[in-house]
């Protein structure tokens, strides 16, 4: 194949030359289709750039490069801005010639009346009447309607008028094509003529021809009957069966209506792609000395960046090596190079975190998470690994930071959790994010994740999940109940866990390598209350809890047939422990502490519990199978009777700031709530009714607690 190298100022240089030896696939392809007779549409990254001739190469010039090559004497191209152009020099004027060689459009006679009324076929009046003129002069130029026919004179008027009509006759430089219509008609005569060899791009024409338009279908039609028109030339230097091409080149295809192009076997559709790992392969070895240390680079670095750079278009690859300059990052270093091209952030959050607190992970964790002590040791040996970076394989630094999948009994801490390592990690409480998948139980609600396919109603304004990610890509994603979403939905996390990354409508890609994915589950808690009904004392063990859950969660993936998804999160599967006797009290004062805090907060009354009263009463009522069964979330469903008594007697009393009360609950169950009157010395009133500091004073605790 042989095509011409335009030059620096998009112009090509006379005459063919030799193009290079790796032509990017779809040139090939068009190639091919043309090579069957047919005419093409090219969609996708038609703004990209390919590397071509020694350097990179636009899409039109690499397009002029492949038409020239097959011998077409004028190649024009078409775009809403600049009407039509011609890239290669010399084009426009043999498309000026050919244009001129055309037969004119017939015309329909002009008709003009006869002496008797009627018209005549001719363009003169009839012999008989002289009276009527034909309303030209003798040059060929439309008479003046002030002329009386009387003979020219020397003055001023008549010299003005010979002028006009001797300048009608000149010969003037053609008139530049611009609309969509006239361009279609003259190329449309040009690709009927066997003559010639002619080539036409219409670029963006779906901005000229919106599909909402109904009026639009006219200009599609007629489009599609100039490439049908289109013949064989006989002076063809491929010598092939290649008409003279009438090319389409959009960057969506979804913006065409489908008629236009699936309707006609005659029209062939071709996806242009971002470049595959051969052109990446070729775009970074010549690229190598614009890297930061390409000096000490190895052929392995390079490989590690070609599988890096995988979907990244050729624009992204040169500023690639920009962002090696600027960011200071080495070639050496692609998972780095990568995150900072990416994410552009100056401030690591994982790069910020001291070793000592990363240490200490698991203590701080189970100061906020009661309970659970194999689930927190768990998540901390992770995060510990993430924090250092050790990984199996290169293609770690893509995936996510870390992936869970939390499984247990209901109300025992997996949210709670998954909001302490956002704490940890982050130290921003807005950088947790819940997604409750019991939304996303329809087909149709993937959708919601990464947003509609493009010409689908809201598909400009991308998805729910990648939109959060681009925006905010140091995040703890919690999908709450997964086991409740559609199995299609599940297929989206395929690509995030194995890829990173994941595409919305709009053709944005976000990347989930500095993210933590946290799955939660109730899968197999229906079978808690059997389990625990079965076992005395405290309930099964957490061995046996652990082998429940597994097995509860591999099933349910193997039901749904996704049996894949298991796989790639069962190292990351953790099981959570359901509730003990003894952590009973310990949750409890947790709520009680925040009840108390809310009070304060809120109304500057300070509530004292008898902790030892409320620690008695509650764990007689978590006692109960069916009770433990709902875990922590029950103990909270249980202080709702302390919390509706601090409300009446709020209402009812209207306490001042400052005061203090007392709460408990008696020996029936029924909740007390008292008024504290000090007197002495640095009590409330002494203190002209300021509020003590403390919040919730902890009463002495009972025994065992």
């Amino acid at each position: 194949m042989t095509g011409s190298a335009p030059g620096d100022n998009g112009d090509a240089p006379q005459g063919p030359a030799p193009a290079h030896a790796l032509m990017p696939l779809w040139a090939v392809s068009l190639g091919w289709e043309m090579e069957r007779g047919r005419q093409v549409v090219i969609s996708g990254q038609i703004r990209d750039r390919w590397w071509f001739n020694g350097r990179p190469a636009p899409f039109r010039e690499l397009m002029v490069n492949v038409l020239v090559g097959r011998g077409a004497e004028v190649v024009g191209w078409w775009d809403p801005v600049d009407g039509l152009t011609f890239p290669v020099p010399g084009h426009r004027e043999r498309f000026d010639s050919l244009v001129a060689a055309l037969p004119a459009p017939e015309e329909a006679p002009v008709h003009t009346p006869d002496p008797s009324g009627g018209w005549s076929a001719s363009g003169t009046a009839a012999s008989g009447d002289s009276s009527v003129s034909a309303n030209v002069n003798r040059s060929g130029a439309a008479a003046d309607p002030a002329d009386d026919g009387r003979p020219e004179d020397g003055t001023r008027r008549s010299t003005a008028r010979r002028s006009a009509a001797a300048g009608l006759l000149q010969p003037r430089p053609p008139r530049r094509l611009v609309s969509l219509e006239d361009v279609t008609a003259q190329a449309r005569r040009l690709a009927a003529l066997s003559t010639a060899a002619t080539a036409f791009v219409f670029e963006d024409v779906d901005h000229a021809l919106p599909v909402a338009d109904p009026a639009s279908a006219q200009g599609y039609l007629r489009l599609r009957a100039a490439m049908a028109d289109a013949v064989l030339p006989s002076t063809a230097a491929s010598g092939g069966r290649a008409r003279n091409a009438m090319l389409v080149a959009v960057g969506d295809l979804s913006r065409l209506p489908g008629w236009f192009w699936q309707e006609d076997p005659r029209v062939a559709s071709l996806q242009i792609g971002p470049p595959d790992q051969a052109e990446r392969r070729l775009w970074l070895s010549l690229l190598r000395q614009d890297f930061r240390g390409h000096e000490s680079a190895t052929r392995h670095d390079v490989e590690a960046l070609v599988g890096a750079t995988d979907g990244m278009a050729g624009w992204e690859l040169d500023a690639l090596a920009r962002t090696s300059q600027l960011r200071r990052v080495e070639i050496s270093r692609p998972d780095r190079l990568m995150q900072a091209h990416r994410l552009n952030v100056s401030v690591d959050p994982w790069s910020q975190l001291d070793r000592a607190v990363m240490g200490q992970a698991a203590q701080t964790l189970r100061s906020s998470v009661i309970g659970q002590q194999v689930a927190v040791d768990a998540v901390a040996v992770a995060l510990q690994a993430a924090f250092i970076g050790l990984d199996f394989g290169e293609s770690g630094a893509a995936r996510p930071r870390g992936s869970f999948f939390f499984v247990g009994p209901t109300g025992v801490g997996k949210t709670e959790l998954a909001k302490a390592v956002a704490k940890l990690i982050f130290g921003d409480p807005t950088a947790y994010a819940r997604f409750d998948m019991s939304e996303y139980q329809q087909e149709h609600a993937a959708e919601r994740l990464a947003g509609a396919p493009p010409g689908f109603v809201g598909y400009d304004q991308g998805g729910e999940l990648t939109r959060r990610v681009q925006e905010r890509p140091f995040s703890v994603l919690l999908f709450d109940e997964i086991e409740k979403a559609h199995p299609a939905v599940l297929d989206k996390f395929l690509q995030i866990l194995e890829d990173g990354r994941l595409t919305d409508g709009r053709g944005q890609t976000a990347y989930f390598s500095q993210s933590l994915i946290i799955f939660t589950s109730n899968t197999g808690t229906e079978a808690l209350p059997g389990l625990l009904a079965a076992e005395t004392g405290d309930g099964p063990s957490y061995d046996t809890l652990r082998r429940h859950f597994s097995q509860a969660v591999e099933e349910k993936f193997g039901a749904i047939g996704r049996p894949e998804i298991f796989g790639r999160l069962k190292p990351g599967v953790v099981v959570f422990d359901m509730l003990r006797a003894h952590h009973v009290a310990g949750i409890t004062d947790r709520l009680l502490d925040q009840l108390a805090a809310s009070a304060h907060e809120r109304n500057q009354v300070e509530v004292v519990f008898d902790r030892p009263g409320v620690h008695a009463w509650i764990t007689r009522r978590m006692a109960l199978p069916e009770q433990r069964a709902y875990g922590g979330r029950q103990i909270r469903n249980e202080l709702e009777l302390l919390r509706s008594a601090i409300v009446a007697h709020l209402l009812s009393q209207s306490p001042p700031p400052g005061s203090r009360i007392e709460v408990g609950v008696d020996h029936t169950g029924q909740a007390r709530v008292s008024a504290i009157r000090d007197s002495g010395p640095g009590s409330a009133g002494a203190l002209g009714g300021r509020a003590s500091p403390l919040v919730g004073r902890v009463l002495p605790a009972s025994d065992g607690t």
